[in-house]
Parts: structure tokens; sequence; C-alpha cells
């Protein structure tokens, strides 16, 4: 497939992974939406269902990988890099477009939200965390929405969370080719987003699972450039876990495919 059609394709399916990932993350957490408060199993879902329709729209431009993790881990898995660069910058783009749309989507509701006083006053609505590493989340109160932010602060902890977690995700995509049949009329695309609500229900409890960097990167620099009243800070102290995390897993999956499947 040629440049121009890989970044096409993650462009779009990244934009829609993103719009319908973020936007059920909305949808839960804003005032105003009729979903409001449905809870870790309708985010879970939504976003299982998000990988599902992005995959089917863009993978017949690009082979719809919608992240860099995924990107790495075939790299490892093939020793061909040569497309890579090509693939997270479409991966990157669809990923700001993605949480661009969300915020038109749901405009009024951010508006709503964010001139709530009471809703507005508790960025941390958790309080004190307790540990050696633990720190207070700087986040501001729609930051969820947009990336992903952990439940206690721990760096060696949110960050061994996130290589699991991703480590799981790529590995499923690289043995997907070793079942007869699987993937010739959509059942991989599937699967994955079986594997993605997996991931959610399992492993996303303490970090909300970014297991993509283009998903937490992308909608976090949106977050910080859209003008939202009191939208209090993007947490860029956090940032590199969920960018490092799914790296260290897509490469370490991508490894013991290597060692254990070739």
């Amino acid at each position: 497939m040629s440049s121009d059609n890989i970044f096409i394709g993650e462009t779009i399916g990244t934009a829609i992974l993103i719009l319908l990932g973020g936007g059920v993350c909305a949808a839960v957490t804003l005032k105003s939406s009729k979903a409001r408060n449905s809870g870790w199993l309708a985010i879970t879902f939504g976003w299982g269902f998000a990988v599902l329709t992005a995959v089917y729209i863009s993978s017949s431009l690009s082979g719809a990988q919608l992240n860099p993790a995924v990107t790495i881990g075939i790299a490892v898995k093939t020793g061909d890099w040569s497309d890579v660069p090509v693939y997270i910058a479409g991966q990157m783009v669809g990923a700001m477009i993605g949480a661009a749309l969300v915020w038109v989507a749901y405009y009024g509701q951010f508006q709503a939200h964010m001139s709530d006083p009471e809703l507005v006053a508790v960025a941390d609505p958790e309080g004190p965390v307790t540990g050696k590493d633990a720190q207070p989340s700087p986040g501001g109160p729609v930051l969820g929405i947009f990336s992903t932010g952990p439940e206690i602060r721990v760096v060696w902890q949110n960050l061994a969370t996130e290589i699991i977690g991703t480590f799981v995700l790529v590995l499923a995509v690289l043995t997907q080719g070793l079942t007869k049949g699987l993937g010739l009329s959509g059942t991989g695309a599937l699967m994955t987003a079986f594997v993605v609500v997996g991931i959610g229900l399992s492993l996303g409890g303490p970090t909300g699972y970014a297991i993509n960097p283009a998903r937490d990167l992308g909608p976090r620099i949106v977050h910080a450039l859209l003008p939202l009243r009191n939208k209090g800070g993007s947490d860029w102290g956090y940032a590199w876990i969920p960018v490092a995390g799914p790296i260290i897993g897509a490469v370490l999956a991508g490894g013991l495919y290597r060692i254990a499947f070739a």
C-alpha cells in the first residue's frame, strides 16, 4: 500500500476511534448528557465498539493499525520499519481531529459542565493519595474525556500497568494470523475490539488504559489548546507514561512473538 493510503487511512481511522472513544467518556462525564454517570461498563464497551468501527472503516486503506504501539509491535515482528513514521504521523493527526470533534459534538455540555461552580471547584474529588511516590492529580475537571490519568499516582505502577495492558493488546494482534481463517472476513477486527474491552474491564482500573500513545497524547494536546473555561491543567507531568508504557509493551510483545511464535 502507498504512503498516501497509509496516512489517509490512519488519519481517518484514528479520528473515528477517538471520536467514538472520547465521545463515550464525554457522554458519561459531562453535565446535561443523557448518558451521564453510566459507569465503567459503558466506557469499556464504548471504546471496544470504537475500535471495531474504526478498523472496519480504515482497514482497506492502511490495514487499520490506529495505534503507534501496534505499529511498533508489527515492525519488531517483521523487521520492516520503513512505513512506521507515516503510520504514526497519521495516527497523531487523526487523534487530534477526533478529540476536536468530541468537543464540537458536546459543545453545549462542555459549556454547562465548565460553568458549574461545584463541578469546577473539585478538580480532584478522590482527595489525597498515599504511598512513597504518590502525588495528587493536577488534571482539570474534563481532562479525563481527552486523556488518561491514574487513580493512584505511583510512577512505577502506572508505567507497569500501561506496559502490561499494551503487551496483551499487541500480542493478541500479532498472533491473529496464527489461527486459520481469523481476520479473513472481519473476525480479526471483532476479536481486537473484544480484547480492548477485556483489557479495559480487567486492567483499566489503575490508569484508564491508554494502551495507545496517539490516543492519549493527541487529545491531551487538544485539551491544552481548546478554549475551555476553568479547564485546569493538562497534566503534562504524567503524559510520558501513556506514551512510554505502550511503546515498551509493544516492543516486549514483538520480541516474545519472535521468540515463541515465529
